[in-house]
């Protein structure tokens, strides 16, 4: 139990180090919490680790504004695998349409990032982020304005994510519309993939 409590405080820790060296823009210190193939899957990318931090740095440069915020955390390790799940919010700000003209707003997603983690070189590196979608919302920054969302459009995409898909389309990015959610096949998929890897088996990407 003592040996799991420690991995656990150092698996939470290289989870927190995520955070908030990604929302600073830390890239090089970003960098060294990733497995060396560490892959991230998100609504607007799914590829390896570096990519991620390429793409991100050019949204950076076109002022595109996603932060992470973290709550609770539950973790399993077996060996030198485990499995994290921490409660999160990501907030996005951006442009949607309104009745007299654009709106500056916040998009406010819940979910947990669901980590595959694994022992590299003696250290707990991240392997493999899927975030799971739960519930989100898009306010306006000024709150006297008022949004006029095109509403066909918002119901094309996934109830946990419908609104943070909308804000992403409108700015350029190509949205995956069969993330986990909070229920359903696709997270149940998702949690058995990991029972599997736990015990032992391949890494299913």
């Amino acid at each position: 139990m003592k040996d799991n409590l420690q991995d656990e405080l150092l698996i939470r820790q290289m989870v927190e180090r995520w955070a908030v060296w990604r929302d600073a823009g830390d890239w090089a210190r970003f960098a060294t919490v990733w497995h060396p193939d560490g892959r991230m899957e998100a609504t607007w990318f799914q590829g390896p680790y570096s990519d991620f931090i390429r793409v991100t740095q050019e949204g950076w440069a076109k002022g595109v504004s996603i932060l992470h915020f973290l709550g609770g955390s539950a973790i399993e390790v077996v060996g030198e695998r485990a499995i994290a799940q921490t409660k999160m919010t990501i907030s996005q700000r951006g442009m949607v349409e309104g009745e007299a003209g654009p709106v500056l707003c916040d998009v406010v997603c819940t979910g947990r990032f669901y980590d595959f983690v694994q022992k590299h070189e003696g250290q707990w590196k991240l392997l493999h982020r899927q975030p799971i979608y739960e519930k989100d919302r898009i306010d306006p920054v000024d709150s006297a304005a008022v949004v006029k969302l095109d509403q066909q459009a918002l119901a094309g995409f996934p109830e946990g994510y419908r609104h943070l898909a909308y804000i992403q389309t409108r700015i350029g990015y190509t949205v995956k519309l069969d993330m986990p959610m909070l229920k359903g096949p696709v997270v149940a998929e998702l949690y058995a993939r990991g029972a599997r890897w736990l015990a032992g088996g391949d890494l299913e990407r």
